[in-house]
């Protein structure tokens, strides 16, 4: 074998052991999650913002760079997700209700740090945005906060996408540093979700990708969470 050659990766699977269901991802995923549970709960969410401090005053830095060069222009790209066995009603009121619960909006994505509602409907929100950790609010699902989107090219018909909530990402003194467009629709089996996100355009397309994955990751947590409810 040359220097330039590397050996295939080794494949490990459980042979036998365990007596519950689930493979060796299930059970990191699970151990992973309990983990983290804990230092969140150990820290609070105070003591999170004082660990992340440094890390928070470079995100802003960052985005606020981003949406200046920018100049208040956007590139877009949408996680779709198929869900069976839950309807997009059911998921949309839940998530309404689970928007006032901290815990689990951080339960859905290990890179959530704070998730908190606000007064005006806006929640604070302190995440990784690629390989960055922003401090940004979500605003509010209102009608105003809606009308950017009336005209937008990723807007999917209202027969078949009937489900639309939109709003801006902003920092506290009100740059605008992004969009957030998501949409459901029922299938036959279930629903489907278009989850679109607005960056600055002057941002990397690596930091647009990884928050594509990110929806992926929470909104998948969200309608698990939504549909075990129901039970």
């Amino acid at each position: 074998m040359t220097e330039s050659q590397t050996s295939p990766p080794a494949v490990v699977t459980l042979a036998s052991g365990p007596a519950g269901g689930g493979n060796i991802d299930d059970f990191e995923l699970f151990y992973a999650r309990r983990a983290l549970r804990r230092f969140r709960e150990r820290l609070g969410r105070q003591g999170l913002l004082d660990l992340l401090a440094e890390d928070i005053d470079k995100g802003e830095a960052f985005l606020r760079e981003s949406a200046r060069l920018s100049d208040g222009t956007f590139n877009c790209g949408t996680t779709v997700l198929a869900t069976r066995g839950t309807s997009a009603g059911e998921f949309v009121a839940w998530m309404d209700k689970a928007f006032a619960d901290e815990n689990v909006l951080l339960d859905a994505q290990p890179e959530h740090y704070v998730m908190v509602g606000q007064p005006d409907g806006a929640v604070h929100i302190v995440e990784n945005v690629g390989p960055h950790v922003c401090s940004f609010y979500l605003g509010s699902w209102s009608a105003e906060a809606m009308a950017w989107a009336a005209d937008a090219s990723e807007r999917l018909p209202e027969a078949e996408f009937p489900y639309k909530k939109a709003t801006n990402l902003y920092l506290a003194d009100g740059t605008v540093v992004g969009r957030v467009l998501i949409q459901f629709g029922d299938t036959d089996e279930g629903f489907t979700s278009s989850l679109t996100v607005y960056l600055p355009t002057a941002c990397p397309e690596s930091v647009l990708e990884h928050h594509l994955r990110h929806f992926a990751v929470e909104f998948r947590n969200w309608i698990v969470a939504s549909s075990a409810a129901r039970t």
